[in-house]
C-alpha cells in the first residue's frame, strides 16, 4: 500500500498525540490531569482535522497516519 500524502500539521498533532498517550502510560505519570486533558484535546483535534473530510478517507489512512507518526519518532 502507497504511502497517503499527509499534511505536516496532521503528521505532528499524531506525533504530540503519541507521546502524550506515552506519557500518560507510564508507569506514575507525572501532571496526570494535564496529560489527559491534552490526550483529549489532541485526539478532537486529530479527529476533526480538515484532511478527513475528503472523499475516500478511510479508516485504514487513519491507520496509516499512526504507523508513519511512529515510524518518524522511531528514527529519532
Amino acid at each position: 500500500m502507497e504511502s497517503a500524502p499527509f499534511p505536516h500539521d496532521l503528521v505532528q498533532l499524531q506525533r504530540a498525540w503519541n507521546r502524550t498517550y506515552d506519557a500518560l502510560a507510564a508507569p506514575r505519570p507525572v501532571a496526570n490531569t494535564v496529560l489527559r486533558r491534552r490526550l483529549l484535546m489532541l485526539s478532537a483535534r486529530l479527529w476533526w482535522h480538515p484532511f478527513w473530510s475528503g472523499s475516500g478517507r478511510m479508516r485504514a489512512a487513519r491507520m496509516e497516519l499512526r504507523s508513519q507518526a511512529r515510524a518518524l519518532d522511531a528514527q529519532r
